[in-house]
Parts: C-alpha cells; structure tokens; sequence
C-alpha cells in the first residue's frame, strides 16, 4: 500500500526465519490477492482510472495507520538498535505520504477527500492499531505492562500484523514488473508496479521481516503462535481489500462470477493420480498388496485366493515398475516427431495412439503376474480415506459441489485400477457426488481375484469418455468445460476442453506436447493477457478448446482463484 521510502539497505532473512516460514505457510492467501479482478486488470492496464483512484485514496488511510502503529511499536521496543530499525520504517511511512501529494498533482484534485475509508480498509486499520495498542488476546493493556520485556512483546505483535503487507506488495510489484512489455511506454500503471517492484520497496520489506524475526527471538512457542494469527489474519485482510474494490467493467475472472445455472453448464473434469494426489494410486495398492501378503514360510488357508508371499511380492512389483518406467520412455521416444511440428490436434490424437497401445499391454502384464490378487475391499477402503490429496483440492471440490448456484458437474477420468479406492478418499471429504470414471478391481467375496474390469487405460479411452459427457449435455445450455491434469495422458482432454489447465512438471508432458506444437503459458500471465483482450462490452467467448494453448497452475489454490475468487 504504501509508495516506498529511499533505500534503507536490503537484510535478506534466513530461510528458517519467522517471517519467511510464514509467508511461505501462507502462500494460498497470496495467490487468491494476486489472480483478484482488481490485480488482473490492474497488470493489464485495462483497469478502470476511477477503481484506482478510489484504490489509492485508501492508501493514506492506511499509511497514516501504519504510521501511527510503527510510533507505539517504537515506544515498546527496548532495544536501541530495534527503536532505530522501527523509527526509520515510520520515518520511510512518513516520506511515503508526501510522495502520495505527486498522484494529485498528476490527476489534478484530491480524490482522496472524496473517497471515504471504505469497510476493508477500516477492518485492516482497526487491526494494526489494535495490535500496536496491545488489545492482544492474552496480553495486559500498555499502561498495566510489568516489564520492557512484555513490552516488547507489543512490538513483535506490531511487525507481525504489519510484515504481510510489505511482503504481499514487494511480492504482486515483482510479479506484475515481470509482465512489463519494455517496448511498452505508455502503460497507465507503470508507476504503481515500479513503486513496488524497485529496490527502496523491496529492500524495506526485508528489513521489516527480519526486525520481524528478532524481536521474535526470545518470544514463548505461545507466544509465537499469537503472531502467526496475526500474520495470518493480516493477510486474510488483505485478501478482503483486495476484492472489496469495485469494479464496473467486465473482468475474465471469476470464472462463476456471472454463472446461471439456468443458462450455463459448468464442467469441471480431472484427473486423479498426481494431479489429486501426492502419491499415484497404483504405488497405494501395491503397499497393501505388500503389506498384507502372507510371509513366505506362512501356509495359506483352503478356499481362498493363493497369493504370492511379501518378499515374492516386492520383487514382482519391482521387476513391473522398472519395465514400465524403461518402455514408456522408449514409446514416448518413438512418439517424437523428427522435427517440432505446428498444432494439430488430429496429429497429435494419431500419436497417442501408440502411447494407448503400450498402457494397454502394461496393464496386461500387471493381470497376468498376479499382484493385485487377494486385496482385501476393506483395506483398500481404509487407505483410500487416508490417502493425501494436494494442498487446495478438496476445499476447491467442496465448495464447487456444495454450491447449488453454480449446480457444476465434477467428473474424475482415471488410469488408477481401482475405482473404490477413489470414492473412500473423496467420501471421506464429503465429495460423493463427484463422478469418477476409472477401472475397477473384481471381487470375490470382498476379496480381489487379481482382474481388472477394464474402462479408462489410455489417453485414447480418457478422451472418449471425455466426448461421451459432453454429448450428453443438454443443447440448450451454454457449456464452459474445464480439464485439470498432470501427464501425457491427459494431453488429449486438456486441449479438447475449453480451458486446460496443468499441474506439476511432467517432463515427458512438456516435451511430447512441445513437438506437436502445444503451448505452456502460466496461468497468471495467461489471464493478464485475456483481459486485455476482453471487449469493452464483455460479450467476446474468450475461452476456446483445440486451441493448442494450456495453462500451467503452481497448485489447486491457482485453479480456485479462476473459479471462486477468494
């Protein structure tokens, strides 16, 4: 919020400093504040001259707070060095509000007057000098402190509600700088971006942090833990003004903001192993196999399925794995054009042919070696409600599938042999409804025979069943179709939907979609791009399938901002 001060020196702070663990602790509340309408179109250069101007007369009411909050920190420290530190940050504040005379001067009239501290800002105000004064749960008034030590303790407190800030605007300033066209000269918010994006801003910022981190030091794990819901309730605040603009001009995100489920049909399809999970499914399956295998010198009950013992288990699993691992890197070879080829999705779906082929014959030879016999459902069950989703994945699904406006359509297309082991770890977070389209292991009296009923094996059958849901759309609906996925085998569904979105690194992903002409574009930078291009009026279909391009996303908290918003 506020115009950096002059350089005052850049501390760069450990990497296990309080206020790095924090920021890094809580980076999904800095992903929803940087894809805000606001930021987007702010780093378009399309944003409306009137939301920023409201936007930057909020900025005095909050430098003046901070101002204010820095002088009782001050007054709290005990340590010269930390009183000098805390005196130069408010006298950089100070420096900052007269520097904020130069955007009337720009504009011609002080719109600040005219713009009331609005609701957002006043709650993040309230809470910095709350803080500063010491109304601290837990904590005695100022005036009722015992010693400088607990006094200091209102200084740690201070910097902890006040960091998020300086660390969320160094952070959106080098964001939005890297979108910076240099051939472009005349972008109307190239001043606010190098305000935050400049060395004076960047280096306050760690010099606040790691004043931050000492006078920490000697605080109790309690005690630290009152300063990480500071930190956290500061940047939750900040999430709060950040949406809390108003906008009047159409924006591309949310992606549900004007959704009628009257009119429109939201499908949001995923796959599930690495793209919903930490661990794929089949390394799941062949733990319990494993674990629950008979030991060698173990005799088997009559009338039961012969298994294999632990040990024999291990080996098999293991000879299974590195075959895999060595002919899918020689099928994805021989994929490979002899020189990159321009998009086109016919081509590619021709390629993939050859990869469907192999993973058929993989998960023949799985059958036949018998691993997966003798599981027992209820053990498959147990590991699937246990089973580690990523970071955001379940919220995002929640909140989409509990959201009877948006009456969204959720379907999983997977690889994964089990079907059940999908439903218990999706059941377990409340996601019944979610359709999952994946093979399924037969049973004989709850135990697994070693066969798999066999629906979703390649890329081939994924976007098969990926066309069949669509087909069976109402017509006379509006369809936005949305492809969450992770590898080669996704690489068909991503670029037939609308919007395809890639999570983690796949190499082999990467490099068979850069020779048939696929392009990867980061999510954020690929949104800043679409608003520019968004009509004035908001009527142009911005979003288009086989388009050759996908969007890379960090996490799921990337894929709920586009979605949801905050």
């Amino acid at each position: 919020m506020a115009i950096p001060p002059k350089s005052v020196g850049a501390v760069i702070p450990t990497e296990d400093g309080l206020a790095s663990r924090f920021w890094i602790k809580f980076r999904r509340e800095s992903v929803l504040s940087l894809y805000s309408p606001f930021v987007i179109c702010l780093a378009s250069g399309s944003l409306e001259i009137d939301t920023f101007r409201h936007c930057i007369a909020q900025d005095v009411h909050f430098l003046k707070a901070f101002a204010q909050a820095y002088e009782l920190a001050e007054d709290c420290a005990d340590d010269d060095d930390a009183k000098l530190a805390i005196s130069k940050l408010r006298k950089g504040v100070l420096e900052a509000l007269k520097l904020h005379n130069s955007f009337v001067q720009e504009w011609g009239l002080d719109f600040v007057k005219e713009c009331p501290i609005n609701s957002a800002t006043l709650k993040y105000t309230e809470f910095v000098l709350a803080t500063a004064s010491g109304k601290v749960e837990g904590l005695k008034a100022p005036g009722k402190l015992d010693t400088p030590f607990e006094k200091t303790k209102i200084a740690a407190y201070t910097l902890g509600a006040m960091t998020p800030c300086m660390r969320l605007y160094a952070f959106l300033g080098k964001e939005l700088e890297a979108l910076l066209d240099p051939n472009e000269h005349d972008h109307p918010y190239k001043k606010w971006i190098g305000n935050y994006s400049s060395e004076g801003f960047q280096a306050t910022t760690l010099q606040t942090e790691d004043l931050l981190d000492k006078l920490s030091v000697s605080l109790t794990g309690e005690e630290l833990n009152i300063i990480e819901k500071l930190y956290h309730q500061a940047m939750k605040l900040e999430i709060e003004f950040f949406y809390a603009q108003t906008l009047t001009q159409p924006t591309v995100i949310p992606l549900t903001k004007e959704h009628d489920p009257a009119r429109d049909c939201l499908m949001i399809f995923s796959d599930f192993d690495l793209t919903c999970t930490v661990v794929d499914s089949s390394a799941i399956l062949a733990e319990i196999a494993i674990v629950t295998a008979p030991k060698s010198d173990q005799n088997q009950p009559e009338g039961q399925i012969t298994r294999m013992s632990s040990s024999e288990l291990r080996n098999t699993w293991g000879e299974l794995s590195q075959q895999y691992t060595e002919e899918y890197e020689q099928c994805i070879e021989s994929m490979l054009p002899s020189k990159k080829e321009e998009f086109n999705y016919e081509t590619l779906h021709t390629a993939l042919e050859k990869l469907s082929d192999f993973e058929k014959r993989a998960n023949s030879r799985v059958i036949e070696s018998g691993v997966l016999k003798g599981l027992n459902f209820e053990d498959i069950k147990r590991a699937g409600e246990r089973l580690i989703l990523q970071d955001g994945c379940t919220s995002f699904l929640q909140k989409i599938v509990k959201d009877e406006n948006l009456n969204a359509n959720v379907h999983l297309l997977s690889y994964c042999w089990c079907g059940d082991l999908i439903r218990a770890a999706f059941s377990s977070g409340g996601l019944d409804v979610v359709n999952i389209h994946a093979n399924e292991l037969s049973f004989q009296e709850s135990v697994s025979t070693g066969e798999i009923i066999m629906e979703v094996q390649s890329p081939i059958d994924k976007i098969e069943a990926f066309d069949k849901i669509i087909q069976g759309c109402s017509d006379d609906k509006r369809n936005l179709t949305v492809y969450v996925g992770d590898s080669v085998g996704d690489l068909l569904c991503l670029l037939k939907a609308d919007i395809g979105i890639v999570i983690g690194s796949s190499s082999s992903l990467r490099t068979v979609g850069n020779h048939y002409g696929v392009s990867f574009v980061p999510l954020f930078p690929g949104l800043v791009k679409k608003q520019k291009e968004y009509g004035a009026d908001g009527s142009c279909c911005i979003w288009k399938g086989q388009s050759g391009i996908l969007y890379t996303a960090s996490g799921w908290d990337d894929i709920h901002a586009l979605f949801l918003g905050h």
